[in-house]
């Protein structure tokens, strides 16, 4: 990276030129990035909101966390997992396998600086990316390329409904819960029955409390492991040899054979098979790890869609009332993306890049974006090589014109 150090704009901010990219974010997907750059000798700088990497996985991530995919699809390029950890690492192994990662290959992210802005300026043909530090202080850093890597679970969704301001009980998002230690003896609703809303709930129960989860539309769950092979493999293979309709039907039979009907536990399952309900609305099916044994024994109570909610109390669309003493919000995340990027041509209003997987890695004027493929960990993966050997392309193509340059220069200073 070059700077000029000490120059300052007419707004009063520093201002510095990145001779490389510019990767926002100090994710798994912006370390990914940064790693394959660094292989080819490519300067970039990345920028993070918080302080250290991984700030999802470190600061706003349950305790009882661990991957949901074996290690193998969970990866980052150019180095594997550890051996000696089990096919399915926990937090704290992730999180070290990071900071491990970003030590070999001397990522050094500028921590506690929040992008405000990124806008590609015509006139000069650069980006112009605005970041406020935890200090207050303004920096624009100006480059040719942009890389986003800010991922799919930037923000927390927290969905209007009626009444929840008048709970007088704790409400807390699923990022803000640690562990169901805390709500021992407590009655706890959590909203939502993604892998998280599960897992939630499988932990209240662990920890005695007496959860009861809002299962307002259909849901497909299916067991984590088939016949001692991960289901997620299994539906790699499938996939690979079967239409998807029939590799659907498949892993459903044999899920019906492991987990039953769990219609009977009230979880209704969606008409689309769950790998094309994945590949064509993004939508992932819950891996279960134990919650549905506690569903079925009462443990866990299954509920339907909340009317509003009393001071302490909710009102169900079944007519239902419960008395409650806490709310937990397992209603997913979103990409913070149009808070920040003034661009509309390749990310959507959603936050998401126009273009379906596999090619929605790549925008125009130097634009990519690493890490929303819906694909977890190996999608993020896949999005950093390609991002990488696009960059490099054009890294070296510039190299060459600039020798091309130079020795025409000599030439012409030789001849003279």
């Amino acid at each position: 990276m070059f700077s000029f150090s000490g120059q300052t704009d007419f707004c009063g901010r520093r201002c510095v030129w990145v001779n490389g990219p510019v990767i926002v974010g100090a994710g798994p997907s912006g370390l990914a990035v940064s790693a394959c750059l660094k292989e080819q000798c490519i300067p970039f700088v990345v920028i993070e909101r918080a302080d250290c990497i991984a700030s999802l996985w470190q600061k706003r991530t349950y305790d009882r966390l661990k991957l949901h995919l074996p290690k193998k699809f969970c990866q980052l390029p150019k180095l594997p997992f550890p051996e000696d950890y089990p096919e399915y690492p926990t937090k704290k192994q992730f999180i070290t396998y990071l900071e491990n990662y970003a030590q070999k290959f001397d990522i050094k992210p500028q921590f506690n600086e929040c992008v405000q802005s990124a806008k590609y300026d015509e006139a000069c043909q650069l980006w112009r990316v605005v970041t406020v530090s935890t200090s207050g202080s303004e920096t624009e850093y100006i480059c040719q390329m942009l890389v986003v890597a800010t991922g799919e679970n930037a923000e927390g969704v927290v969905p209007e409904i009626d009444g929840l301001q008048e709970f007088s009980g704790e409400v807390i998002h699923a990022k803000d819960f640690k562990s169901g230690q805390k709500y021992t003896g407590k009655k706890v609703l959590v909203v939502g029955c993604g892998n998280s809303g599960m897992e939630l709930s499988l932990d209240l129960s662990n920890h005695n409390a007496k959860p009861s989860m809002v299962v307002r539309s259909s849901v497909h769950v299916l067991p984590r492991e088939i016949m001692g092979k991960s289901t997620f493999d299994l539906a790699m293979i499938l996939m690979k040899w079967l239409p998807l309709w029939l590799a659907d039907k498949i892993l459903l039979m044999l899920t019906w054979f492991i987990l039953g009907n769990i219609q009977k536990c009230g979880i209704k399952r969606p008409s689309l098979g769950p790998l094309e309900l994945k590949n064509h609305h993004g939508k992932t099916p819950v891996l279960d790890i134990g919650a549905l044994e506690k569903i079925r024994s009462g443990e866990i109570k299954v509920v339907p869609g909340i009317k509003r909610f009393n001071s302490n109390s909710v009102e169900l669309v079944n007519g239902e009332t419960l008395d409650i003493d806490s709310v937990v919000l397992a209603t997913g995340y979103c990409s913070n993306v149009p808070f920040w990027l003034q661009e509309t041509e390749f990310f959507a209003k959603n936050g998401f890049p126009k273009t379906p997987f596999p090619n929605g890695w790549k925008g125009k004027r130097g634009l990519y974006a690493s890490g929303f493929t819906r694909r977890g960990l190996a999608g993020a993966s896949a999005d950093a090589v390609r991002i990488s050997q696009d960059i490099g392309k054009v890294w070296n193509e510039e190299l060459k014109q600039k020798k091309k340059k130079v020795h025409t220069h000599r030439r012409c200073i030789s001849t003279f």
